[in-house]
């Protein structure tokens, strides 16, 4: 699929250099722009308490977590309406996703993992709306996500298991002489983890939204030749809708595995 996005953009600007070519004018693209931070009711510089376009959004988000998750399913039919559908259908993934990955014992962190998935495909889903906000594409939230459950699981290994959660670093399995040395790379490995688990969700989020505005410039700019990157535009937006679950998917699975460590943290 990348390769094919290459190639569709090369033949775009290939486009656009003859349509632009000496007349002076060129694409005035600014793919970057869709993720500033603004404040809603001011024109001063965003501060720490100052409500923002991400404030707003990740409001958003929140509430549509609440309105899936719980006015959806008040009711608790039998028989149930597309939303309790929906909820049911999330619950068991991942309630089946923290089973089989962390085991039947961390069940009991069901909850936060819960919050965690819905509230990162809800905002995934919403900044695919025209004219939103993608918060998720912003590292100080993906950050502070991470940070929190590498904070939480580093907490719970220590309380659950003592001085015997470094034997998470300690590969007894390899011989004597290497041991040390893998401890090390074990240790570096491990405070690595909230950077990979932020920057992997907000890279692919502002890659993807990057791109659209790129086409939708193209689409804007070429005229009749907008066809091309307007028939992009579709290929990569539905590209996006799956890539706003896997994201989802692939942080919250990671956050199962780092769970697993904690309960589990031997070789």
């Amino acid at each position: 699929m990348t390769k094919v996005i290459g190639i569709v953009l090369l033949v775009v600007a290939f486009l656009a250099t003859l349509v632009f070519a000496g007349t002076g004018e060129g694409l005035n693209i600014h793919p970057m722009d869709q993720f500033v931070i603004q404040p809603l009711f001011s024109d001063g510089r965003v501060g720490m308490f100052t409500v923002s376009n991400l404030t707003l959004w990740m409001a958003l988000a929140v509430l549509a977590t609440v309105l899936l998750l719980v006015i959806g399913t008040r009711g608790r039919a039998v028989i149930p309406s597309r939303a309790q559908s929906v909820a049911e259908l999330a619950y068991g993934f991942v309630y089946k996703m923290v089973e089989d990955v962390a085991g039947r014992d961390a069940l009991k962190y069901f909850p936060y993992i819960m919050t965690l998935f819905m509230f990162i495909v809800m905002a995934n889903s919403l900044a695919l709306i025209p004219m939103s906000f993608s918060t998720t594409s912003h590292i100080g939230v993906t950050v502070v996500l991470a940070l929190f459950v590498f904070l939480g699981v580093t907490i719970l290994g220590f309380v659950k298991n003592g001085a015997s959660f470094l034997g998470l670093f300690w590969v007894s399995s390899a011989p004597l002489v290497l041991r040390p040395i893998l401890a090390i790379i074990e240790l570096i490995s491990y405070f690595v983890r909230p950077v990979s688990h932020s920057v992997r969700l907000a890279g692919n989020i502002t890659a993807g939204h990057a791109v659209l505005k790129v086409f939708a410039g193209f689409a804007g700019a070429l005229g009749l030749f907008s066809i091309v990157p307007v028939l992009a535009i579709t290929a990569i937006y539905a590209l996006e809708v799956l890539v706003a679950f896997i994201q989802a998917y692939v942080f919250t699975i990671l956050t199962c595995v780092y769970l697993k460590d904690a309960l589990h943290p031997s070789h």
